[in-house]
């Protein structure tokens, strides 16, 4: 992978910038804004995706595949943790002594603009974002942001706004949040991941604790998660915001009934109640709403109008995107890819999908977090009915001994409800073989898994 340069300054004219993994969220989303900024934008990625395809509709030039021959004559190149180290295009754009920027440090400077929300946590902080930016312009602002994924009600990651705030999703994996100029921090939980970076837990949490610490305003932080509070401790902040169903919270989440494709609760704050009905599933959305909340009336607004606000969130994109039907089977995508996002997620699923079976499509992501969390995936994916497990998306790894898809499907204590099918080519025609009349298919995973949907539904019509 290649790690953050922060000492490399960004031009004060980017120019022609240069993406190099164009297609990833994070990328796309910077792309996006700097296309809206007027700068001409090229990039590549190994693939096409939705995310390619919208960024050449609105102008950019990008080229499939990874070769130096591509990256023609740049002002400014944008790189991602994603790649390795002998990637051409970035070999070339160093040789050629052009300014490389990690994505991490553009966002940075283009997040300087504004008052910064920042959002992190080892898992919520898209659909967390994504309901603080909703909120933001029901309630009549206007923010930028950058999301890690598309906003459904907005169908875009990212945007300039008039407003003062700059919203973003900040990422924990290599440390790069600590480089945000912050004002707000909001963190979701501090559920162990990534500890191949970060060496142990003790290190993983302290290093939220300095991203809190470091928030110009104030803070809000989960009070149910146990990494969360011990993290609590660890900050040096006057301003700290709690929130969650614990009683001592500043913000209360009270009567969560998650029976049904839309989770129903009430938030507290103080004296105030007020009811709440989501249109999106999962107790764990309810506790998201309640940290967008707790950022918004510290911010200044209404505990009852960011309530209503944050209800109007419509969802992001691979966060339980239903693709379609065939022969009564519904086809779902989700990004989830730790255990406890599994969980959640996969509890969420369960209270939609009523009396028909759950049938998960699970594709592990990274050989060192299949190694780590093995039995925990194993766990959280017995919720499901019926799982199928594919082979590890290695991403920036390289492929570990004995660490594949079977080293999960092995844990299972049902061993007749798990396939390992670590040929991709093989999964469509199992999972469909599974599936029956009001039964549900979800493919999981934050690699490519969901390249695997349209497979899905043909195979079904089959």
């Amino acid at each position: 992978m290649i790690k953050p340069d922060y000492s490399q300054p960004v031009p004060q004219d980017l120019g022609h910038v240069h993406f190099v993994g164009i297609g990833g969220s994070g990328m796309s989303g910077l792309a996006r804004l700097l296309i809206g900024m007027g700068h001409r934008v090229t990039g590549s990625d190994v693939r096409e995706s939705t995310n390619t395809k919208s960024l050449r509709e609105i102008g950019a030039e990008i080229y499939i595949g990874h070769d130096a021959a591509k990256l023609g004559k740049p002002d400014t190149v944008v790189v991602t943790s994603a790649l390795w180290p002998n990637n051409p295009e970035y070999l070339l754009a160093k040789e050629l002594a052009i300014p490389v920027l990690h994505r991490s440090a553009l966002l940075a400077h283009l997040a300087s603009r504004g008052k910064l929300i920042a959002v992190a946590g080892a898992h919520g902080k898209t659909t967390s974002t994504g309901m603080i930016i909703t909120a933001l312009r029901n309630l009549g602002a206007d923010p930028s942001f950058v999301n890690g994924g598309v906003i459904q009600e907005y169908g875009a990651s990212s945007a300039f706004g008039s407003g003062e705030h700059f919203v973003i999703e900040a990422d924990e994996s290599d440390s790069s949040f600590l480089h945000y100029d912050t004002s707000v921090a909001l963190i979701t939980n501090v559920d162990p991941d990534h500890l191949d970076h970060f060496g142990s837990l003790e290190a993983f949490q302290a290093e939220f604790a300095k991203f809190a610490s470091a928030a110009s305003d104030f803070v809000v932080i989960s009070s149910d998660d146990p990494g969360a509070v011990a993290t609590t401790k660890l900050i040096e902040h006057k301003r700290v915001v709690t929130f969650g169903q614990d009683a001592a919270a500043d913000v209360r989440v009270l009567d969560i009934d998650d029976s049904g494709p839309r989770v129903k609760f009430a938030l507290a704050s103080g004296d105030v109640r007020v009811p709440m009905e989501l249109k999106i599933p999962g107790a764990h959305n309810a506790l998201n709403a309640a940290g967008a909340v707790a950022v918004l009336i510290n911010l200044g607004f209404d505990f009852a109008d960011s309530c209503a606000a944050v209800a109007r969130f419509g969802g992001t994109e691979r966060r339980f995107e239903l693709h379609g039907e065939v022969r009564g089977v519904a086809v779902y995508d989700d990004f989830a890819h730790h255990p406890t996002e599994v969980a959640a997620a996969l509890r969420g699923a369960r209270a939609v999908v009523g009396n028909g079976k759950l049938i998960t499509v699970f594709q592990p992501h990274l050989y060192s977090r299949t190694r780590i969390f093995a039995a925990e995936f194993a766990q959280a994916l017995e919720l499901s009915d019926q799982v199928v497990v594919t082979d590890v998306y290695g991403a920036r790894e390289d492929p570990e001994p004995g660490v594949t898809g079977e080293l999960i499907s092995s844990r299972f204590a049902r061993q007749a409800d798990v396939h390992f099918v670590p040929n991709w080519d093989d999964v469509p025609e199992v999972a469909a073989s599974l599936a029956g009349e009001g039964d549900f298919i979800i493919t999981m995973g934050c690699g490519d898994i969901y390249r695997m949907v349209p497979s899905l539904l043909g195979a079904l019509e089959k």
